[in-house]
């Protein structure tokens, strides 16, 4: 017999839905224009990796949560939901300095890229807490989290010399952090002996590879997408590093995953996530890679840090921190995103030839790592409170990573 259809969805996801849609149209109907000051050059410069973006937060991230059995739908059909949102909310906290001091927000296709690659730091965060939360919580999720990502860049620009952010550097590590200290707030005593209907198979893992394969084939216009502000003579050459690292990554994590297992069998979760993880961390150490060699170095180290950790660390991070990862963003974004943190910092200090610019930068990229954990801890933390209440009505264990609590399916209804 299928679970009885969700409250929240009935009695609470519809009104939150509309009335937050409704305000969004009054925020744009007043104040929101479309800025057409160097629209041809923005829009010859942009567009085409703007598509490629797009095809990373629907396609990639969308693809790539279908891997359980029986959450597919909610995988996938969340993951637009909350993408939109998200957008629409970027844009309108990404203009807030423009209406304050011009009266208008003003957007356009770089305002576009930017609210999607905030967007991106909430799907990995979701990533954390998939199958064990409702659309309510997932809503609620996104709405703080991308007001915490811009509050970080935002004060990263006030408290510290930071001209154009990357934002590569902050995404995946603020999304990863984000996501672990909710999914550790939420914990579910049931994490421990594992859900019943947690499981995946051929079926839904081939489907959840196509959604790596997207994000695969796109990353390098991810990692270059905002070189145009900061460095855009280096846009062609985060494209060749990037490539050169996920390709390395795929190599790694193959080679990786077969020392780790007993049998010596390639573990299809591990090449899935881990091929990812060279892009993740070549993209945050971008600024600083000068040579080929140095990009695919970065790869296979990130894969074999990823690996190990999506084969070892998680099951430990459950037992001892009771912090239940669905998607394992700690060894596919986390982990990767510190190593490009600190590779960027060493290889900054080893190409300075002042002594005292090199440790002005170490100090200066310290304090960029520790006041972004410290906003995504603080923001997860208060989005794990405020989601701890009984009033957004959590599914309870036995309906967790269940399509049929939220979605209905006439093959399935019973019929009297």
């Amino acid at each position: 017999m299928a679970p009885k259809y969700a409250p929240s969805l009935r009695s609470r996801l519809a009104p939150f839905l509309l009335f937050l849609q409704i305000g969004f149209i009054a925020v744009y109907y007043f104040y929101v224009e479309v800025d057409n000051n160097g629209n041809g050059i923005i829009f010859r410069n942009f567009y085409p990796v703007f598509q490629d973006l797009n095809v990373m937060v629907f396609l990639g991230f969308g693809f790539l949560s279908t891997f359980l059995v029986r959450y597919g739908f909610s995988g996938s059909g969340f993951n637009l939901l909350i993408a939109v949102i998200a957008i629409q909310w970027a844009f309108i906290l990404d203009g807030f300095e423009s209406w304050y001091y011009r009266g208008k927000i003003w957007i356009d296709l770089r305002s576009l890229v930017v609210a999607e690659i905030c967007t991106a730091s909430v799907l990995i965060s979701i990533g954390a807490v998939q199958g064990k939360t409702n659309p309510v919580h997932l809503t609620i999720m996104a709405l703080m989290e991308v007001f915490g990502f811009v509050l970080n860049e935002w004060l990263l620009r006030t408290l510290l010399p930071v001209q154009h952010l990357n934002f590569i550097l902050v995404l995946h590590i603020f999304g990863a952090f984000f996501g672990l200290v909710l999914t550790w707030i939420l914990y579910r005593k049931e994490s421990q002996q594992g859900f019943e209907k947690e499981k995946f198979d051929c079926k839904t893992g081939l489907f959840s590879m196509l959604g790596t394969l997207f994000l695969w084939m796109f990353w390098p216009s991810f990692n270059s997408i905002l070189m145009e502000r900061s460095f855009p003579e280096r846009r062609l050459w985060a494209v060749c590093s990037t490539y050169l690292a996920l390709a390395v990554s795929a190599v790694g994590s193959f080679a990786v995953s077969t020392l780790s297992s007993p049998k010596g069998e390639i573990n299809p979760t591990h090449f899935q996530s881990c091929i990812l993880a060279g892009g993740v961390a070549v993209g945050v150490s971008m600024p600083v890679i000068r040579y080929p060699w140095e990009a695919m170095t970065i790869g296979l180290a990130a894969a074999a840090v990823s690996t190990v950790g999506f084969r070892y660390l998680t099951k430990h991070m459950l037992f001892a921190f009771g912090c239940h990862d669905t998607c394992r963003v700690l060894s596919v974004h986390g982990l990767p995103g510190l190593l490009g943190w600190l590779i960027h910092l060493l290889l900054q200090i080893q190409q300075s030839d002042d002594r005292t610019i090199a440790i002005r930068f170490g100090v200066f990229h310290i304090c960029v790592l520790l006041i972004t954990i410290a906003v995504s801890l603080t923001m997860g933390i208060i989005t794990g409170v405020l989601l701890k209440w009984d009033i957004w009505r959590p599914p309870q264990d036995k309906k967790c990573f269940d399509d049929q609590t939220f979605w209905k399916f006439e093959h399935l209804a019973i019929r009297k």
